[in-house]
């Protein structure tokens, strides 16, 4: 039997779609509106025929978009699961979709071929901690084959065994394998290009301030590494209850430092040839936005230039708008490269789903 969905704040308030013209990208770049019928859309992975796929905390639900004659706009959007337990996480391999739901991993066999008709999910594995303090789960399929997926604190700060990791199965469900420790939240990971290296988002605790610690960009160069939570922050932080006996030395630094408290969730290596050449292999990070800082920082997407030897070059913000003199317009949570070389980000506060292209308009 489907769990009910629940959440940790309570009930989510609907609010409509960011105006285009009012956020901003650089210049040659627009802005349109893939969908604006995807309440909570979280992270989205798109199917082998550009079945847009988004995992929500919408009433535990699943959602499907096509866009049939291709003009950049979603014109169905379907339910093809309910009645889960916050949904958030998608991935997809070989026709079917897998989906996260707290301690379970579940799978939709065959899903393009269903999409008015979906099948009863299957479970891959209902082993996960049940915590949901963390508990959302993003899915990814790496080059190797396997089912990443991240087991977060169910804290703010503490010490607990088995979580604070990013792990991988078969996708079977079967030969679990830790990959890395010490990480607080990561909602995001990905591979990048010609190196094969996995990339990761983390987000740093809470209660430390409007700027310590900052949320972490992490490159995994030996798997089983240690990134330093709780022990250590940002890569040279002490945890002011935790790092007694501990140096930040000992662990992991990060790749890059984003803000404090932004919020960095779904990511995306640039892999597509619509954008002009200086953008390929661009990581793009969907910044969520803080929640407690006194300024608020982040709902935006930023572009980090890595080069081929893994360095971060530089930031740079891309999309930006979503907030108006402190109001909030959006708060951005994945970003995907869709098959036409659009980038896709979805934006749980407004329910939409946003498509950036370049050049003319068609």
């Amino acid at each position: 039997m489907l769990l009910l969905a629940t959440c940790l704040l309570g009930a989510f308030a609907a609010h409509a779609a960011a105006d285009p013209a009012t956020l901003r990208v650089p210049p040659g770049f627009r802005v349109e509106v893939f969908s604006a019928d995807v309440p909570n859309a979280r992270e989205m992975a798109i199917g082998s025929r550009g079945t847009v796929f988004v995992g929500s905390n919408d009433a535990g639900k699943v959602y499907a978009l096509t866009d049939a004659d291709h003009d950049g706009r979603a014109e169905r959007v379907r339910v093809i699961a309910g009645g889960l337990q916050l949904p958030v996480g998608v991935a997809f391999r070989d026709g079917d979709l897998y989906v996260s739901a707290v301690s379970r991993i579940l799978r939709l066999r065959a899903i393009e071929d269903h999409l008015d008709d979906p099948p009863a999910p299957e479970v891959v594995t209902d082993r996960l901690p049940r915590d949901t303090h963390h508990g959302w789960r993003y899915l990814a399929f790496g080059p190797d084959g396997k089912l990443y997926v991240p087991i977060g604190a169910p804290c703010n700060v503490c010490d607990r065994a088995g979580y604070a990791k990013l792990m991988r199965m078969d996708a079977d469900g079967t030969h679990w394998q830790d990959v890395a420790y010490g990480i607080r939240n990561t909602v995001g990971f990905t591979w990048q290009p010609g190196s094969g290296r996995l990339w990761f988002t983390d987000n740093g605790r809470d209660w430390m301030g409007d700027d310590l610690p900052a949320d972490e960009l992490n490159r995994v160069d030996h798997p089983g590494a240690h990134y330093g939570f709780p022990y250590c922050h940002q890569g040279d932080t002490p945890d002011p209850e935790f790092g007694k006996g501990h140096a930040c030395e000992d662990y992991v630094p990060p790749a890059h430092k984003f803000g404090a408290h932004v919020a960095a969730l779904g990511l995306a290596f640039y892999t597509g040839t619509q954008f002009p050449a200086r953008w390929r292999d661009t990581l793009f990070v969907a910044e969520h936005g803080s929640w407690n800082r006194t300024v608020k920082s982040g709902y935006r997407v930023v572009a980090v230039h890595v080069d081929a030897q893994g360095r971060v070059r530089g930031e740079e913000t891309f999309l930006d708008g979503f907030l108006d003199r402190g109001r909030t317009r959006g708060r951005p949570a994945d970003v995907k490269v869709a098959p036409d070389g659009a980038l896709l980000v979805s934006d749980d506060y407004g329910g939409a789903i946003y498509r950036i292209s370049y050049g003319a308009v068609r």
